[in-house]
């Protein structure tokens, strides 16, 4: 192996292009992935990668070595060292994930602050068996990256407060149960299941996809009175783009649409 593909193996966060997919990669596997200050300047580079190039529709996080993300590297954490990323917050996502759709692949655990990276994400793929919870208060810590949060609006106010208040993981199963996890994959195939699902996101306008993900993700602050004209706000630009069009023609015609981003 050369020094330079050694050097970019070591990175904290590896970014690879799959066609129109753009694979994230958590690459700290000798601490279970645990977010230190460089993992998350690399998340946030990485997001930055995603929304910045027009030729990549969708994103997919995952982590190396077999499983997700242990969380806060609580060694790198006890030094004074920081997981947050400028506006970005915790892991360079918590507070502002991607503009395109982001898809989580959980294999072995994601736990604590990788349980937050994960509800970060707008998709969640977990393989069968593998750890999901917020483990914070056995640490007399909050889970304050996002978990209680977005948790208590996507599962049933009790079991968010079982998960929070006792810290015991529960299987990807239960969370699969309650709609927080998208797809179950075998062990070993979330990536693989996650892909495939990235690339059926793929196939639509890449305009219609950050428009959707923005009126559902802010629609929960606007009043009744103003929610249709925020949604047309956001919506309008997307009917009268290039890519609607070519949307209309491409199903007239019985083809394949070829999306330009404007």
């Amino acid at each position: 192996m050369s020094a330079d593909r050694a050097a970019v193996l070591s990175e904290p966060v590896l970014a690879e292009r799959r066609g129109d997919v753009l694979l994230i990669t958590l690459n700290r596997p000798e601490v279970r992935n645990a977010v230190n200050a460089a993992l998350a300047a690399g998340v946030a580079g990485a997001l930055d990668q995603l929304d910045g190039d027009a030729s990549i529709s969708v994103g997919v996080l995952t982590g190396a070595g077999g499983f997700f993300c242990a969380g806060m590297d609580l060694g790198a954490f006890v030094k004074g060292e920081s997981p947050w990323f400028g506006d970005r917050g915790f892991a360079g996502i918590a507070q502002r994930a991607s503009r395109k759709p982001l898809i989580a692949a959980i294999e072995g655990f994601a736990l604590a602050g990788g349980m937050e990276i994960a509800l970060a994400c707008d998709l969640i793929v977990a393989a069968k068996g593998a750890k999901l919870g917020i483990p914070e208060a056995k640490r007399s810590l909050v889970a304050a990256g996002g978990a209680l949060l977005r948790l208590p609006r996507r599962m049933p106010y009790h079991v968010v407060m079982e998960l929070a208040l006792t810290g015991d993981p529960q299987p990807a199963e239960r969370f699969h149960h309650f709609g927080v996890v998208n797809s179950l994959a075998e062990p070993g195939a979330a990536l693989e299941v996650a892909l495939e699902l990235a690339g059926r996101l793929a196939k639509n306008g890449p305009l219609a996809l950050a428009a959707s993900k923005r009126i559902l993700q802010e629609q929960f602050d606007w009043s009744s009175e103003e929610m249709w004209q925020r949604q047309g706000e956001i919506s309008g630009p997307v009917f009268a783009s290039e890519d609607a069009k070519e949307g209309a023609n491409a199903f007239k015609e019985k083809r394949e649409p070829v999306w330009r981003g404007r």
